[in-house]
């Protein structure tokens, strides 16, 4: 049983993690913390040490929402293959998933924090780290399953992956276009397909 202060704590973040999101560390203020929560600054701070506490809380909330998704998707049964093309179709759609999220984390606090917050900079790259692995796990049990032949290493694959995948994400925020999501996938998925399957 959570305590008051723990339910507190876990409002706080749910509320505040899609605003740090979208106006980033710098252009949150105070005030759009407390009008959201309707809680006073002293009621913020008496459950977090100072905003850069909350932010990292709420990346991290943010965060381990897209990590358990992408758990979700590459622990089901098949193949490599078939892992990676259900990996890709959520990354079809991943506009619709990041919408209550505030945007992408990835992308918005990584490029946020790179001139503003050291540790939400490593809270990010962290979790790129994690998803590359992820993937090229997959990758690796396929190649030792013999079902796909890699030109490179199973993280460096990844990382080319996942890089595309990104820059497709960028790309659709920035236009707001999500044809750039679409496409990229659409070539990637030919790229698997032809490329790296046995």
């Amino acid at each position: 049983m959570s305590t008051k202060a723990e339910r507190t704590s876990a409002y706080i973040i749910e509320t505040v993690a899609p605003i740090f999101n979208k106006l980033g560390y710098v252009g949150t203020s105070m005030s759009d913390l407390t009008e959201a929560t309707g809680l006073t600054k002293g009621a913020l701070y008496g459950n977090f040490e100072n905003k850069e506490s909350l932010a990292l809380a709420a990346f991290e909330f943010n965060s381990n929402k897209l990590l358990s998704k992408i758990d979700a998707l590459l622990e089901t049964e098949g193949t490599a293959m078939a892992r990676l093309f259900i990996l890709t179709d959520f990354y079809r759609k991943y506009d619709e998933f990041i919408e209550d999220l505030g945007g992408c984390p990835i992308v918005n606090i990584g490029v946020d924090a790179k001139n503003n917050n050291n540790l939400l900079l490593a809270a990010t790259k962290e979790t790129i780290k994690i998803i590359e692995g992820k993937i090229a796990l997959v990758l690796e049990n396929g190649v030792n399953n013999n079902e796909i032949r890699l030109p490179v290493t199973p993280l460096q694959f990844s990382k080319q992956l996942f890089t595309m995948l990104q820059g497709a994400i960028v790309m659709a925020t920035i236009t707001n276009d999500r044809k750039y999501l679409i496409n990229t996938i659409a070539y990637l998925e030919q790229l698997i397909s032809k490329e790296i399957k046995k």
